[in-house]
């Protein structure tokens, strides 16, 4: 953030000074300067990509910036429209205050939409596990039913086997043999 504490004083000087036709004059000098000013702040502080988008003109004064508030809003107006803010001994810290907040909720809102960017490819994720889990639980059930399927084998196998047993095997002989 471009900080700039210089200010044209002696037109300023002059402008307090006269108190006749000459003021006129003092005026219109006075308005010209702190617009150069004005310029030549826009033009050394403000490089695109490079610096903060506005820079500030620290006014000293607080009588000064309220003659300029007062009597020159064609300067303030200037100032505004070539990014470069006029502040005073008082306004000086609200305002880096309010550029701050300003610059964190840009951040904040740059970040909101890379957080929801990454929602979204978490949610691709969550669905893409969900596929694969619903695979998993047809894999368990298809073996749940050949586990059943065996057990049914199993027993048949062994009523089978508990009715060979049960048969009445006596040692007997065939009749013809002797």
């Amino acid at each position: 953030m471009a900080v700039d504490s210089k200010f044209p004083m002696e037109s300023w000087r002059r402008l307090v000074k006269l108190e006749t036709v000459d003021k006129k004059r003092a005026q219109q000098d006075f308005s010209r300067d702190v617009k150069a000013h004005i310029t030549d702040i826009a033009l050394k502080y403000l490089i695109l990509g490079e610096t903060h988008d506005v820079a500030l003109m620290f006014i000293p004064s607080e009588a000064i910036y309220a003659e300029l508030h007062a009597n020159f809003s064609e300067v303030i107006e200037e100032g505004f429209g070539k990014r470069v803010m006029i502040v005073s001994p008082t306004t000086f810290m609200a305002t880096l205050h309010t550029m701050r907040a300003v610059m964190k909720d840009a951040a904040m809102r740059e970040q909101a939409h890379i957080i929801q960017r990454e929602v979204g490819e978490i949610a691709k994720d969550v669905n893409r596990l969900d596929d694969r889990v619903a695979k998993l639980q047809q894999h368990f059930n298809q073996s749940t039913e050949d586990v059943r399927q065996i057990r049914i084998s199993t027993e048949k196998i062994s009523k089978r086997a508990d009715k060979i047993e049960a048969l009445d095997m006596e040692e007997q002989a065939p009749a013809n043999i002797a």
